[in-house]
């Protein structure tokens, strides 16, 4: 993933990777059976004189990366020998020419298709259509079939290369970091590994936003003392309560991440100051012979709410039924000192041992979680299955793994009470595709908890579902709609293509049938006329609608005698002065006034008259002068600025990072930019026109639309507005939070992360 750069190795590197080889080698973890630290040993002098004189951006010798995934691989996640030798040699194919039947010759074909997994693709691709991202991960997934390990290393390199992502330039760190919250976070979270995916999170975010991060450290940091003091007071009665129960236990606090801390302030619409569950403790018990671990968790929490008031609605039970990804551990919040939430998780050392090391740690208990197990095994055969589609293309492929790393958070049964997992938001449709795909493409309707609901019903957890069957019924184009589930949606692209395959051949006969009973022979002649005719694009389109029989072909004589029109098209383009229209509607088309150098930032200038610009805000976030902003460069060459927080901006830095560039705003004096925010109080006469007097006279800002309403003496609203400069929309916000009756002024994002 990172470039090398070339010189001789001095005393001092041949030290430094000495010392950090010393650091894996003499903390191994599960590698004592014999012939482990031979195999270790062998893969690190091979892939040491592979990466010799060759160097990271950071400047430090190129082998310290593999030794450090190495580590990560066997420390932190828990895999053994072969999966350390794969990480100490997972760059030598793809950087040091050495071919892959040489790694199988020195090490085995097991080792090497495991770096065969994690080699990139070369070769070309076609930028129209494809992601060379969304290959990639495509690529490394197929290995499922054969061995997961492959993933779990890769995570680990990432998550090595978000550690030392400062070397890089920035429209690359904005690209891997991307990538990182869209696709290996989550990655992270479906296998388990709960601390590498916290810390992809946060360290991607410290990338992606480094002043609120900073801002959001820096406030941690001044409340960490009180808070540590608040954790040890809290502690101290439950310590004295498990002793005195002669629980052999640990305890131990933890505060919110810096990632979690700012989604939450973004969900709620809230600053730091006002998010209040920030503090956790974690037990980890040792189980008792007397009673069962579940048993032994219920009697922790008994322990605990005699001593402190539990919130009812925030117990989590996840021993019961633990998550998809194997975690299990009880949750509980109760008010502690000073009157603020603390959260309590208990979980026994097997729990915990599961919950820090994820799906690595399920073999070691092999038997005990048969259950969990299960469910991941659930999961990678839904992966499998979308792997053998070949149809999908790889950023459909991406959508659709992205939202399988979400599944099995809702569970629902069957008539007869068999539990069947889904993801959140998944409908009645989904159910009947999970069941059996023969059931879903013949499901008519449901009975969501005996009562009749129609296919699109979005199921809540809890629910029993039973799926109405016909046999003429048929998948429509339309299902695709309410289908969330990766399974869901192929079966349903797969039966519509094939029903479309059928149309077209029929429609294809039928024209042919039609054309000998007038006996005329079919040509291209004929085909263009019909499709100018009836406003088509092509002959499949035509073909099909003629097999539904939504063209009738007796009046087919009259159409081959009309005088060809081949000036009416449905579509046409037409350019003048760089706008092109399409249909009724346009679209600037900017061209590029200089060369993009991907190494320096893009600088949006300012352009009232719209000569020559050659950015375009992206409407999905608007973002405006002061607004941290990352450039797209889309494939007709404009600049498209989106917020870096910005959902459909993460999706590209993770599908084509290779278009994300550096841009900066200029000083805006001219033109104006539109914002939003929300306002609300206690009402009282003059209040609305008091607010729009101070915005539009006193601070010179046009309205572009206000909405307000009143409730039993209360008022809220939004305010659509335009300004320079988030300056301005700052200002603005403290001048109306003066008014007396404001209770609250907030701008509005346009979308949650």
């Amino acid at each position: 993933m990172v470039k090398t750069k070339t010189k001789i190795f001095t005393p001092e590197d041949i030290s430094r990777i000495e010392s950090e080889y010393s650091l894996l080698t003499d903390n191994l973890y599960r590698c004592d059976k014999a012939g482990d630290r031979e195999l270790i040993d062998k893969a690190f002098r091979f892939a040491n004189e592979a990466h010799r004189d060759m160097y990271r951006n950071s400047g430090e010798p190129y082998i310290i990366h593999p030794i450090n995934v190495a580590r990560i691989v066997n420390q932190e996640i828990g895999l053994g020998s072969k999966s350390v030798a794969a990480a100490l040699l997972h760059d030598v194919v793809e950087d040091t020419g050495i071919p892959l039947e040489e790694i199988t010759k020195q090490f085995g074909p097991k080792i090497a298709s495991l770096i065969d997994g994690l080699t990139k693709i070369s070769g070309t691709y076609n930028q129209e259509t494809n992601s060379l991202q969304a290959e990639n991960f495509r690529k490394m997934l197929m290995t499922l079939s054969d061995d997961f390990r492959v993933i779990l290393i890769k995570i680990a390199d990432r998550l090595h290369n978000m550690r030392t992502l400062d070397s890089m330039p920035e429209h690359k760190r904005m690209k891997i970091a991307g990538e990182t919250t869209y696709l290996y976070a989550p990655l992270a979270h479906r296998l388990g590994l709960f601390a590498i995916k916290t810390e992809l999170e946060d360290l991607s975010f410290k990338f992606r936003h480094p002043r609120i991060y900073d801002e959001i450290a820096r406030k941690v940091k001044m409340d960490e003392k009180k808070n540590l003091a608040l954790i040890n007071r809290f502690s101290l009665p439950i310590i004295e309560e498990l002793n005195n129960n002669n629980i052999i236990f640990d305890i131990s606090g933890r505060f919110k991440s810096i990632y979690s801390i700012w989604k939450k302030m973004q969900t709620k619409n809230v600053p730091f100051e006002e998010v209040y569950d920030l503090l956790a403790v974690r037990i980890v018990f040792e189980p008792g012979p007397e009673m069962s671990e579940r048993a032994q968790c219920w009697q922790i929490y008994s322990l605990i709410t005699d001593i402190y008031t539990p919130k009812p609605d925030r117990l989590r039970d996840w021993i019961s039924r633990p998550k998809p990804n194997g975690y299990e551990a009880l949750h509980l919040t109760v008010m502690g000192p000073e009157g603020r939430w603390v959260e309590v998780q208990i979980r026994s050392q097997r729990m915990d041992d599961i919950a820090e090391r994820g799906f690595a740690a399920h073999w070691k208990y092999k038997g005990d979680t048969s259950q969990t197990e299960n469910e991941l095994d659930k999961w990678l055969k839904h992966i499998r299955e979308m792997l053998a589609n070949p149809m999908s293309d790889p950023l459909t492929f991406l959508d659709e793994f992205k939202m399988s790393l979400f599944s099995s958070e809702i569970m629902v049964f069957t008539p007869k009470g068999l539990l069947v997992n889904l993801p959140k938001g998944a409908s009645a449709l989904d159910f009947a595709y999970e069941i059996h795909t023969d059931i879903g493409n013949h499901a008519i309707g449901a009975k969501v908890n005996y009562k009749l609901s129609p296919l699109s019903t979005t199921l809540q957890s809890g629910d029993q579902v039973e799926i109405i069957t016909s046999n003429i019924a048929r998948p429509e184009k339309e299902w695709l709609d309410y289908a969330h589930t990766p399974k869901a949606k192929n079966a349903i692209k797969d039966a519509l293509r094939d029903q479309s395959t059928d149309r077209i051949q029929k429609g294809m006969e039928m024209l042919e049938k039609r054309l000998s009973e007038l006996g005329i022979l079919p040509n291209s002649d004929i085909i263009k006329k019909m499709l100018d005719n009836y406003e088509l694009l092509n002959k499949d389109e035509l073909y099909s609608r003629i097999g539904l029989g939504l063209i009738n072909l007796d009046e087919l004589r009259k159409i081959l005698k009309k005088a060809p029109e081949g000036s009416l098209r449905k579509y046409w383009r037409l350019a003048i002065g760089g706008v092109t229209r399409i249909g009724s509607g346009t679209r600037e088309t900017p061209s590029l006034p200089e060369m993009i150098d991907k190494n320096h930032p893009y600088l949006l200038r300012e352009n009232v008259d719209n000569t020559g610009n050659s950015y375009v805000i992206a409407s999905c976030c608007q973002p405006i002068p002061g607004d941290e902003v990352v450039g797209y460069l889309d494939h007709s060459n404009s600049i498209i600025v989106h917020k870096p927080k910005c959902p459909a901006a993460v999706k590209l830095m993770s599908s084509e990072g290779n278009r994300i560039i550096q841009v900066r705003w200029t000083i805006h004096k001219l033109a104006s930019f539109l914002a939003r925010i929300s306002i609300n109080g206690i009402d009282r006469m003059a209040l609305v026109s008091e607010v729009t007097t101070i915005i539009s006279k006193e601070l010179n800002v046009n309205i572009r639309n206000i909405n307000v309403s009143v409730y039993d003496g209360i008022f809220e609203g939004t305010i659509d507005l335009y300004v320079h400069h988030t300056r301005d929309l700052n200002n603005l916000i403290m001048q109306l939070s003066n008014i007396k009756g404001i209770a609250s002024v907030k701008r509005i994002e346009e979308f949650i992360e």
